[in-house]
This record gives structure tokens, sequence and C-alpha cells, in this order.
């Protein structure tokens, strides 16, 4: 009897990361339409270092904007802000800074990690407990791999281990050799923030290049969430909570 195939992989999704925030007000009124715009599962952000109830301040007011159009609020580290502000979880950089926030973000809140310089660094991320580890962001002194190696990275990881993959993209066309190599979500900054069209346009042109991608490495995805397959950030693929 033959084996029943397995269905298509979803398409990757977008995880956005803010430009630094300063005054939220201008963001707050632009996401939601931004948000409804494309498949964005998560939004990184950033915050410029001030003092906890200012940097609380702001990402409350920033939260219902991004929680309310379905996606997770993940800090880019202040694990002790998580909570208080009502964000989903924290990004953290490197594995020490890991190990350091996730008695405080587990298991209710999202645990995600970069910085992991080397394939050692990774394995040991997942094992401690990190729901996904990202690979190609810049490191402090703002050098980063190649987008062959950082593919090569993601290709090995999604072929053995269970956490999702993030590949961090600098460019339309590396969103979508990310896409072709495995990952599960793709994350965009800088360039779309950038885009001399507008965010819109520029988040609505990386989620189509990343469906091309997919596509053509993968065959053609269902519509719709797969739950054999990561939808949302968070502890078991599925969101948390």
């Amino acid at each position: 009897m033959a084996n029943k195939p397995a269905p298509p992989r979803p398409a990757p999704r977008l995880y956005l990361a803010t430009p630094e925030v300063d005054d939220p007000s201008q963001l707050a009124t632009h996401l939601p339409e931004l948000l409804a715009a494309a498949d964005v599962a998560a939004v990184l952000l950033r915050l410029k270092q001030t003092d906890q109830r200012t940097m609380i301040a702001r990402v409350k007011t920033l939260a219902p904007a991004i929680q309310n159009a379905g996606a997770a609020l993940l800090l880019d580290g202040h694990v002790e802000l998580v909570a208080r502000a009502g964000a989903d979880g924290a990004h953290l950089n490197g594995l020490a800074a890991l190990e350091d926030a996730l008695p405080s973000l587990k298991p209710d809140r999202i645990a995600g990690v970069g910085g992991l310089a080397t394939r050692h660094d990774s394995m040991a991320a997942g094992e401690a407990g990190a729901d996904y580890v990202l690979f190609g962001e810049l490191d402090a002194k703002g050098q980063r791999p190649s987008t062959e190696a950082i593919a090569e990275r993601l290709q090995w990881w999604d072929e053995l281990f269970e956490p999702p993959c993030i590949g961090f993209a600098a460019s339309r066309e590396e969103a979508s050799e990310f896409a072709a190599a495995g990952a599960d979500f793709v994350l965009v900054g800088d360039f779309i923030w950038t885009d001399p069209r507008g965010a819109k346009a520029a988040l609505i042109d990386a989620g189509q290049a990343i469906a091309q991608a997919h596509d053509a490495a993968f065959g053609k995805a269902k519509s719709g969430p797969d739950k054999s397959s990561p939808d949302k950030i968070g502890p078991d693929k599925t969101g948390h909570g």
C-alpha cells in the first residue's frame, strides 16, 4: 500500500523588524494597514534606549495594532519589560542571553535567539528551549555571513531540527533565497522601511518573492495555515498561550 504523500509545506511567513522606535505614534498609525497587506507572523520591536517606564509606554502604544492583527509582538532584548508591557516574548542575542532569559519567559512567552556564530551554538540553543533560531543578522562589528553561507545554514537546520529557523534578509533577493533554502520565517527590516515606494509596497513585494521562491523549490503550498508546519512564531510553532 502506497504511503500517503506529505502535504505541501506552507510558504515562509514574514517577521517584520521595526526601525528603532522613539516616538511610536506614527508607527502605530501605519501598522494596521501594513500588517493587513501581507502575511506577517510577528513583529520585532526595536526600542530606543531610555528609562523603563517610557519604553513600556511605547510598547503598550504599539501592542494593539500588532496583536489585533494576529501577529506576535517580540521585543529586541529588554526581557525585563516583556511581561510588564504585555509583549509576547523577546528576541535574544547569543546563547548566554537566551539561557539567562529562559526562566522569566518560559513557558508562557516566546524566546527566540540570534547571534549564533557556530553550528554548536545553534544546536545548544535549540536544546535549551529556543522557540526559533535566527541566522544572518549583523554582528557587533556590522558584519554578516554571505548570502550563500546563510542559506546553507538554514538548509542544514531545516533538514535536521524541529524548532523553526528564520533567515535575516537584507534585500528582496535574499528573502527569495532564504525561502528556497527552507526557512520557516523570513525576517525583513531596514530595506522595507527605506523603500522609496513605501513600506506597504515593499512588504507586499517581499511576501510575493518569498511565495514564488518557495513554490519553485517545494511546489505550490496550500493557502492558509497548515498545522503540520509553522504557522506562528511560538513555543509549539502554532502560537502560544
